[in-house]
């Protein structure tokens, strides 16, 4: 039988049809090698390291952004989408059965179109039967569709992956800069403390003739800038509070719930100290950007395909009759069955335009595969020279940080006992002060260097886990399986 349908489709391939152009050149995907990939591979992180910092809030602000984020929902939405056009072009490959029935009460024209005895009578004409039709896939454009589907499936569901490590990524950063607010909050009070108790000095020295109204009104002027920087910072971390709340999905209610972090600062995260060469496998924006690579590729196939002849086998039982009295009498049955080529012959380049279409779709997909390996090399190229240089920074700040505190106390009793001027304080104060903002900016920076390159390297994120989809996929809808292997193949 089926070599009788091949010495058809052949005889009928002859006569002429629309062929497709020759397969243009593609862009190449870019190779770990290419792109300076030649460290160690990088561990895994266990799931939850955001608990390294030793933050209940924290851990509970992150927990609520997984679960109640907008963001999370989109790429689940888009998930069971890809997984319904999956169940699509799998029920493609297998068999399709109707049963139909139909009764129609009609009139008749008394000449010309019936015979007699029915011309010019009313009667029903009723129809009752199942038919079956299996479209063969000759030529793989349905099991490259199927393949489409899947990979884009597995890409959307990498994507999710990818949103929630940004999710995470992102609350930490933002508690982070909350963490930076409360602490400048609180150089700004300890300034104004300090301050406070240079301008009782001064005064003691007014009253015993060492110092004029000029000196004291000096160090009164300052108190009002501590207390403004103070009021700066406090406002700085509320607005840190608002990006937190409408990260983990909530509005105002949650504002005043969200406290002071306590968290461990210089928590050493696993991070490497060089481009890891595994970055390419543990990234799932690297490898949902691989999987539309090979979506676009299968998509491209099948619309090659789509230049052959469709083979179908199809088959038909059931009853008709004038009357419904005799629609299940003997004489009311028929049936049937054969094949059903399709060729197409000329379409005003349709599938020529179509096909073109699917390669500039598939070097679309590779060039951005391209952007996305070069943005994550990038990425993580800039943290770890960050990193080095913000640990290289920190020692060299706590060096001018104790310099400069002990030249302020030193300042603070010369001029108590009279062996220096009020301006030698005040610079000493500009000193300290601008001393230790800057160490909270590079412990923060430190902190939030070592999240992004966490987050750089893949996170929490496991490649291994892409195998594990398929059973996740087998739960959610059983289209997702292997191809059936009884399902007839040929290649052009």
């Amino acid at each position: 039988m089926r070599m009788q349908i091949a010495s058809l489709l052949v005889s009928v391939a002859m006569t002429g049809c629309v062929l497709p152009s020759k397969d243009a050149a593609h862009p190449p995907t870019l190779a770990p090698a290419r792109v300076g990939l030649t460290g160690a591979e990088s561990a895994p992180v266990a799931d939850g390291w955001w608990n390294s910092f030793q933050d209940p809030q924290l851990d509970e602000l992150i927990r609520l952004g997984l679960k109640d984020s907008p963001t999370l929902a989109q790429g689940q939405a888009r998930v069971a989408e890809a997984l319904a056009q999956a169940q699509s072009a799998q029920a493609g490959l297998l068999p399709n059965a109707n049963l139909d029935a139909s009764a129609l009460y009609q009139r008749a024209p008394a000449e010309y179109l019936i015979p007699p005895p029915l011309a010019g009578h009313s009667f029903w004409m009723a129809q009752a039967g199942a038919s079956l039709g299996w479209d063969i896939d000759f030529w793989g454009r349905q099991a490259a569709a199927v393949h489409r589907a899947q990979a884009l499936t597995q890409s959307a569901r990498l994507d999710v992956d990818n949103a929630r490590l940004m999710i995470a990524g992102a609350v930490t950063q933002a508690y982070i800069e909350l963490y930076r607010e409360w602490a400048l909050a609180d150089i700004a009070e300890r300034a104004a403390v300090q301050r406070q108790h240079i301008i009782d000095i001064t005064r003691r020295r007014v009253t015993a003739g060492l110092d004029t109204r000029l000196e004291l009104r000096e160090a009164e002027g300052q108190l009002p800038q501590a207390r403004v920087a103070r009021v700066q910072a406090r406002a700085a971390a509320d607005l840190a509070v608002h990006q937190l709340a409408t990260l983990i999905g909530q509005g105002a209610q949650v504002y005043a719930s969200i406290k002071r972090p306590v968290f461990a600062v210089e928590a050493a995260l696993p991070v490497p100290g060089a481009l890891p060469i595994n970055l390419l496998a543990r990234r799932p924006d690297v490898l949902s950007a691989r999987l539309a690579v090979d979506a676009a590729d299968a998509g491209r196939l099948a619309a090659r395909a789509a230049f052959y002849p469709d083979v179908s086998l199809r088959a038909l039982a059931g009853f008709g009759a004038f009357g419904l009295s005799n629609l299940l009498q003997g004489s009311a049955r028929g049936y049937g069955g054969g094949p059903l080529i399709s060729l197409p012959l000329f379409d005003g380049g349709r599938l020529r335009a179509q096909y073109r279409g699917s390669e500039a779709q598939l070097d679309a997909a590779i060039d951005a595969y391209n952007d996305t390996v070069l943005h994550a090399v990038q990425q993580t190229s800039d943290q770890i020279t960050r990193l080095d240089a913000l640990a290289r920074e920190r020692l060299d700040q706590q060096q001018t940080l104790d310099a400069t505190e002990d030249a302020y106390r030193l300042a603070e009793e010369r001029y108590t006992a009279g062996l220096a001027s009020y301006l030698s304080v005040l610079n000493a104060e500009t000193q300290v002060l601008a001393a230790r903002q800057s160490m909270v900016d590079i412990q923060a920076g430190l902190a939030a260097a070592r999240v992004t390159l966490l987050l750089a390297v893949g996170g929490s994120f496991d490649a291994h886990a892409i195998d594990a989809h398929a059973a996740v996929q087998q739960a959610d809808a059983r289209a997702l399986a292997a191809i059936p292997t009884n399902s007839p193949r040929m290649h052009p």
